[in-house]
């Protein structure tokens, strides 16, 4: 699937309801406030875009010391086994291994930032050795989907945002935010498996995926037993700690190599800059679709279809806007999180439920645009509907979650 028909159905759907809301409503203000939110988004677009400038160009230079100080070699021999299976279509030594498993630990730990010039680097790597260069590989769209269903071990964006509303026990949503993830991330995996007849039952893969989870329930176990007022500056500080050291430590084989650490990181940072070039047309393409879906209404015209057909509680259906945003805007979402808060209360269930909802999925819309345009790639196959499928799978274990703990 591309993004073709999607993107033109944004504008489409946007345009024929507020074309029925000045029909029926008389709403004379709607196209002016659509037109406004095209030229809106559009700046919103390179807002974002020279954010990520500086960012991307960071750390494509730590991933290039690293590369050839040799401590990605090392990470990639560490983790080959289990990734040789999941991508058959990727060598054991592929330089685009340690990327990959770098950018999903960044995720891993809540820090965006840091994952996305990560995962930029891997989807470079990834096309070298693409034979089709206008369309996704097996290999990508694995790594795309795992990118996508976003597990999130220490959610420190969203704890943050509930301690600055309010929160009593801002952490209190760490664990069902852990749960949900978890659930998504294995339905995303399970979904490109059966689609590109990845055998799961491989000794190795079992093996991998076993400890993983031992890992979250040690995780979990840990955590629960520590007092709530001191969860979530020992996550900052396990999380941010980690990144640091992998840093350093990156610096410190580079020098032991005897490398000229200043040059090489350069080196990468030039790329890096090239690279974010790149993404400004594509994100300014997606989010003003998206500006003119949620303004011209459709937004709260497909919230009400929702409701009235699945007969949600009201309490459910206040939070779902989180839900259905996350996918297309990471900062729309981000926002209607903490509107549901301020409106409702940071320890209501809704604003637990939204909380829930903004980090147990992730902006596939925003990152396969981002991901895919920095390699130029057009034809996306079904990168998008694993990707939504997983955010699905996010949203309903979330729901069911955030029942069992706060209903």
């Amino acid at each position: 699937m591309t993004f073709n028909y999607i993107w033109v159905a944004f504008f489409v759907v946007a345009f024929v309801v507020a074309v029925l809301k000045w029909i029926i409503l008389g709403d004379t203000e709607v196209f002016g406030l659509m037109v406004q939110s095209t030229f809106d988004m559009a700046k919103t677009s390179v807002d974002i875009s020279i954010y990520l400038i500086g960012v991307i160009t960071l750390w494509q230079g730590i991933m290039k010391v690293g590369e050839q100080g040799g401590a990605v070699a090392v990470l990639t021999r560490a983790v080959s086994p289990f990734f040789s299976r999941l991508f058959p279509g990727v060598s054991k030594n592929h330089p685009a291994i340690g990327s990959m498993m770098m950018n999903f630990s960044a995720n891993m730990l809540g820090l965006d930032n840091a994952a996305t010039p990560l995962g930029l680097k891997a989807m470079q790597e990834l096309q070298e050795s693409n034979e089709n260069k206008e369309q996704a590989s097996d290999a990508m769209i694995m790594f795309i989907v795992l990118n996508t269903s976003g597990l999130t071990i220490v959610p420190i964006s969203v704890m943050a945002l509930r301690a600055a509303n309010g929160a009593v026990n801002p952490s209190d949503v760490f664990l069902p935010i852990l749960l949900a993830t978890y659930f998504a991330t294995l339905a995303g995996l399970l979904f490109v498996c059966i689609r590109q007849r990845i055998n799961l039952l491989q000794p190795v893969l079992l093996g991998w995926l076993g400890g993983i989870t031992a890992m979250i329930g040690a995780l979990l176990w840990w955590f629960s037993q520590m007092p709530q007022d001191q969860l979530a500056s020992v996550s900052s500080v396990f999380g941010n700690g980690i990144i640091l050291t992998i840093i350093i430590a990156f610096f410190l084989m580079a020098v032991r190599k005897k490398l000229n650490v200043y040059e090489s990181f350069i080196e990468g940072a030039k790329e890096g800059f090239e690279v974010s070039i790149k993404i400004i047309p594509y994100l300014v393409a997606i989010l003003v679709g998206i500006g003119l879906f949620r303004i011209s209404g459709a937004m709260d015209f497909l919230l009400e279809g929702i409701a009235g057909v699945l007969q949600l509680d009201k309490t459910l259906v206040d939070a779902l806007p989180t839900a259905l945003m996350k996918p297309l805007s990471g900062s729309g979402a981000r926002g209607m999180m903490v509107e549901a808060m301020e409106t409702y209360g940071a320890d209501s269930f809704t604003g637990r439920l939204a909380s829930v909802f903004q980090g147990s999925t992730e902006t596939t819309f925003y990152t396969l645009a981002v991901y895919f345009g920095s390699v130029s790639i057009r034809k996306t196959r079904y990168a998008l509907g694993a990707g939504l499928f997983a955010d699905l799978v996010g949203i309903i274990a979330a729901i069911f979650i955030s029942y069992v703990f706060f209903g």
